[in-house]
């Protein structure tokens, strides 16, 4: 059983019960094929841990490859069905083992996704996450599952959201990983067609070809700049749950938000070493098309007290 299944029995098991409570006890006939129903639906998920059940995706296209749901042109179902795996992958990495912007992508094999079906409605494919290794009551995510719920979180932006908000969005997960997903996007607009998403009961489908051209555009290279920029200040004070600070400028100039990035374990280092003191900072920054830059203090190599500079 999948996860998927599992939510579909138990909304049925819901809507049974909510039908029994309409009818009285008394109307023992009336009741007895409701309740054989009920009984059956419980055994078929008694002792499942909804927690460790696998997830699946649909990844659907409509457009000039496909032919309602009957069937997809072969050779653009199987570049689209790689393009897509590519982001995920790169996406994982991103949010767990620091990208990096040349070289192979780490864990790839690990997030890798299963193809275990056909997706109805338009024509696409069914995707089923790797399988979880946690063996606890209540294990944490899949970096796959988390990768699939910020692909589609940035699709939707990309289509729907400010500057600001896909700004925020590809400081999280790496630009590496934002421009392997806008070359899905383009393979997919490249053969005329169009495509949705849906994971964890959220749909997101693009409206036709253009909104999608439109969509990559915004998360493509070119619109996503990048630079390294130093800065004399002092660290105003560290939140480690959120990993952010403000960078006081020097001379009055004003006051940065920072982030700190993934390659420094420990965010509290900033508050036991420089805080309130005279320091030399190189913060990288990310902008998306008109948005706000976006700070982030990556090393902590890119950062030191003034007074050791010479």
């Amino acid at each position: 059983m999948n996860y998927d299944d599992y939510l579909v029995i138990s909304s049925e098991i819901q809507q049974l019960e909510s039908l029994l409570s309409e009818i009285p006890n008394e109307n023992a006939i009336e009741r007895m094929g409701l309740e054989s129903r009920l009984e059956s639906a419980r055994l078929l998920i008694s002792g499942v841990n909804e927690y460790q059940l696998v997830h699946k995706a649909k990844l659907t296209f409509r457009g000039h490859p496909v032919f309602g749901s009957h069937g997809i042109f072969a050779d653009f179902a199987s570049k689209a069905a790689g393009a897509f795996t590519d982001a995920v992958t790169a996406v994982a990495a991103g949010l767990s083992e620091n990208l990096r912007y040349m070289g192979p992508i780490p864990n790839k094999e690990k997030n890798q996704l299963l193809i275990t079906g056909t997706a109805v409605g338009s024509f696409g494919f069914e995707f089923e996450l790797p399988k979880l290794e946690d063996n606890t009551l209540i294990p944490e995510s899949s970096r796959a599952e988390d990768a699939l719920e910020k692909v589609q979180k940035l699709f939707q932006l990309a289509a729907q959201g400010t500057d600001d908000e896909v700004a925020e969005l590809v400081d999280e997960i790496h630009p590496r990983a934002v421009k392997k997903a806008a070359d899905f996007l383009d393979c997919v607009a490249q053969h005329g067609a169009w495509c949705g998403l849906e994971f964890k009961n959220r749909h997101f489908h693009f409206y036709d070809v253009k909104q999608l051209l439109e969509s990559a555009k915004r998360i493509r290279e070119d619109n996503i700049r990048e630079s390294d920029e130093s800065y004399s200040g002092e660290i105003q004070g560290v939140l480690p749950s959120s990993r952010t600070f403000e960078f006081k400028l020097s001379d009055q100039q004003g006051v940065l938000r920072c982030k700190v990035g993934t390659e420094i374990e420990d965010a509290d280092v900033l508050n036991r070493d420089f805080l309130h003191k005279p320091v030399h900072i190189t913060l990288h920054i990310i902008q998306v098309g008109q948005g706000l830059p976006r700070y982030s203090l990556l090393q902590l190599r890119d950062i030191s007290h003034t007074e050791n500079k010479e």
